[in-house]
């Protein structure tokens, strides 16, 4: 098993306290062409555990006004600020994984939530005209089926979903194909076999140029005209599933449904190497569906555990579900559900938090 998955099913939790820095810490200072470190009280730092800390911590040397925890077990390790004037923070290993934890059990949580959610939707694109529910139900299908990014009006070099252009689509057969320039200026193309989907933005489309997502205001759809902001995605999707939601959230759940796809259909490997190369594999070809790169699919969008229970031999049961499954998308439905159960399965290293009054940097 690789370390980083060892870590995830087997390391016990390391206990933390909250760190601030405005508590005194350790100062560094550039010393020739490297750095010496000084304590509050002035005295240098030599202590080589702190030394070796401080050292694997990668402190860019760019950074200025540098603060570093004083204690190992703080939350936050290190705030600096970079050649561009932000304040970045570098925290505690063990602190990043409570918080990935607590990210990927509440993206289990909605997943649990998506059929109900998925019958709201439905229930609304039956609606006539082009009115807010409606439209907004758009939306949140192609979020769901999409892997889109919800986008945000504040973005100028790039669109997503609440911003993209009608000029970015094209809808037909009950097919739309999105062509657009994505995060970092990427050039991204997403079909969507949706039938509902295609009828809305045809209607929208129709004789018109500028934001694809607009609605007719007013209580009967009749309305003046309204763009779709981000802002109104994520209040439809809140009240759909009654807690907050985001597009990343679709995202995380559905790129972890597809590796686990891809994990169950590789062939079982004995060995390190093997199941390494096949971890691989399914990051590429996931990371190909978000539109990012393999190793951001892995560190922030695929569930850990799931890579865990894979070097332990256990996957979804692929091909009983392919027997079970009655048409409709392959990452939806039954599979969801066997995702789900699988990852139920992984023990929680997330120790009882203590309440501590600060809230972290």
């Amino acid at each position: 098993m690789s370390t980083a998955a060892a870590e995830v099913l087997q390391a016990p939790p390391v206990e933390l306290r909250p760190s601030d820095p405005a508590e005194p810490g350790i100062r560094r200072r550039r010393r020739g062409r490297g750095f010496g470190y000084t304590w509050a009280s002035g005295r240098p730092v030599r202590d080589r555990a702190a030394l070796l800390r401080i050292r694997t911590l990668a402190i860019p040397p760019a950074w200025t006004d540098v603060w570093i925890c004083a204690r190992p077990d703080g939350h936050l390790q290190a705030v600096g600020t970079d050649s561009a004037g932000r304040r970045q923070y570098r925290y505690h290993d063990e602190w990043r994984r409570q918080q990935d934890e607590a990210k990927f059990d509440h993206v289990l949580e909605i997943a649990e939530r998506l059929p109900a959610f998925r019958e709201r939707v439905a229930r609304d694109l039956r609606g006539e005209g082009l009115g807010r529910e409606r439209v907004l139900a758009a939306a949140a299908r192609m979020l769901d089926i999409g892997f889109f990014r919800v986008g945000g009006e504040e973005y100028t070099d790039s669109y997503g979903l609440a911003t993209l252009k009608t000029s970015h689509v094209k809808c037909g057969d009950g097919r739309v194909v999105c062509r657009y320039l994505a995060k970092g200026r990427k050039e991204r193309e997403q079909v969507l076999a949706d039938a509902e989907v295609c009828e809305v933005l045809t209607a929208l489309s129709k004789g018109h140029r500028g934001e694809l997502l607009r609605y007719r205001a007013g209580e009967t759809g009749e309305g003046a005209w309204a763009d779709v902001r981000s802002a109104d995605i994520n209040a439809y999707l809140k009240d759909a599933f009654g807690t907050d939601v985001s597009a990343k959230d679709f995202r995380t759940w559905h790129a972890t449904v597809l590796a686990a796809v891809g994990l169950a259909v590789s062939r079982p490997v004995r060995s390190g190497a093997g199941r390494r190369r096949a971890v691989s594999r399914v990051m590429r070809e996931v990371s190909e569906y978000l539109g990012n790169t393999p190793s951001v699919c892995r560190a922030s969008y695929v569930d850990p555990r799931l890579v865990a229970l894979y070097e332990k031999g256990r996957t979804i049961p692929l091909e009983r579900l392919a027997e079970d499954a009655e048409g409709g998308l392959a990452t939806h439905g039954p599979v969801e559900q066997a995702v789900i159960a699988l990852l139920r399965q992984a023990p929680s290293r997330r120790p009882a938090r203590r309440r501590t009054g600060r809230r972290a940097a």
